[in-house]
């Protein structure tokens, strides 16, 4: 490994498995490897123990010891949760500090906001030199409603030298916490394939839902909504496919069940790794985003990228971004499982074709190197300095 000035990236999403199990971490490793391209990276990020090993060509990864779950399961009333949590906070620290230290370090970006930033934030202080953070919506719509748990996000925006957010609306809640300005960048993970395939004329169409089972995702909420499908409607249905896995698997696998027992075509998978993942995009007419808060999920670019138009509860930027002239997709009227239901009646008496100028146009706005390059402007002088 070269010691060359390089870049720490701290996150929690990282593949560790590469079973897709890992959410945000796909996209986090393309970039990776994108920014390696043109620098150095030492990685801090989650893993069965703590460690270090080689990734790939310029890029190194500092481990430190987490769950087999999810980290934003965790719950600190849960005294086994709570041993988790003051390892996995005291591990992160310390496998920065080990990243910063181990050679000429320039700057130090943070995925994301808690608490890769607050390690971030100490260890560059400790070093005497700068960090960035990026903050997802469960940073600001999540932890920031925590009285005590805001000042520190707000002291992490505060005392960063740049700071973005994965949404439009994020940056200016974000704004509104840091009391500075919040430059929207998108995340999107890079996608090669193409459709081959046009997208169904006439029904019966396939419908997926590829993401976590967390109840922010609102699975249970979409669950629901097909229970209130009508007949006409489950006609021109060929597939519902349901793939992921995470805390609601109990509710999950319960709802599926009785939809099956009534005759619904409802297939369940578990975790996708990213070869799977576009493969499921590549078969679907209509992806699926029943969330109940989002900010602008990695699964809307990918249905872009591949040509797949979206049935979304109207949260985040997600409303904008579907209505938005030509459209991409359909928007619920509120985030209720009738709402939606209705939505997706809507779409299906649609041909998703209706929808291509939108999604190609859309698609052109989720560039991952238009991300890096804007990532690595303020960084650049940095890293040669």
């Amino acid at each position: 490994m070269t010691k060359s000035r390089a870049l720490v990236l701290v996150t929690t999403s990282f593949p560790i498995a590469g079973d897709g199990s890992e959410a945000a971490g796909s996209f986090v490793s393309d970039l990776v490897e994108e920014v390696a391209v043109k620098t150095p990276v030492r990685v801090v990020a989650p893993g069965v123990e703590a460690g270090r090993e080689t990734w790939g060509n310029n890029i190194e990864v500092f481990r430190f010891a987490a769950p087999s779950k999810p980290l934003s399961t965790l719950k600190p009333w849960r005294l086994g949760d709570l041993r988790w949590i003051r390892k996995v906070l005291r591990g992160g620290l310390e496998s920065t500090r080990a990243a910063v230290n181990c050679g000429e370090t320039s700057h130090i970006l943070a995925l994301w906001g808690l608490p890769c930033g607050e390690w971030a934030r100490r260890v560059a202080r400790e070093s005497k030199i700068d960090y960035s953070v990026w903050l997802l919506g469960s940073d600001v719509w999540g932890l920031g409603r925590i009285p005590l748990v805001r000042s520190y996000l707000a002291r992490v925006i505060q005392w960063a030298k740049c700071a973005y957010a994965d949404g439009i609306q994020l940056a200016e809640d974000a704004r509104q916490i840091g009391g500075r300005k919040i430059e929207f960048l998108p995340s999107t993970r890079r996608i090669d394939a193409v459709r081959t395939e046009p997208l169904r004329v006439n029904p019966p169409y396939r419908l997926l839902f590829l993401g976590r089972w967390h109840l922010n995702k609102g699975l249970d909420l979409l669950l629901d909504a097909l229970k209130l499908l009508r007949e006409e409607d489950w006609s021109r249905i060929s597939t519902v496919e349901i793939c992921g896995g995470g805390p609601l698997e109990e509710i999950v696998r319960h709802g599926v069940g009785e939809l099956r027992a009534a005759g619904r075509p409802v297939e369940l998978r578990g975790y996708l790794d990213k070869v799977q993942a576009v493969a499921a995009l590549l078969r679907a007419d209509y992806v699926l985003i029943p969330s109940r808060i989002e900010s602008i999920p990695v699964i809307f670019s990918d249905a872009m990228k591949l040509g797949a138009p979206v049935v979304a509860m109207p949260v985040g930027d997600l409303q904008h971004l579907i209505k938005t002239a030509p459209q991409c997709g359909l928007s619920a009227a509120s985030i209720e499982p009738s709402a939606f239901a209705d939505a997706l009646s809507r779409a299906l008496q649609s041909s998703p074709m209706t929808f291509s100028e939108g999604t190609k146009m859309r698609a052109s706005e989720f560039e991952l190197a238009r991300s890096i390059e804007k990532l690595m402007a303020p960084v650049r002088d940095f890293l040669n300095g």
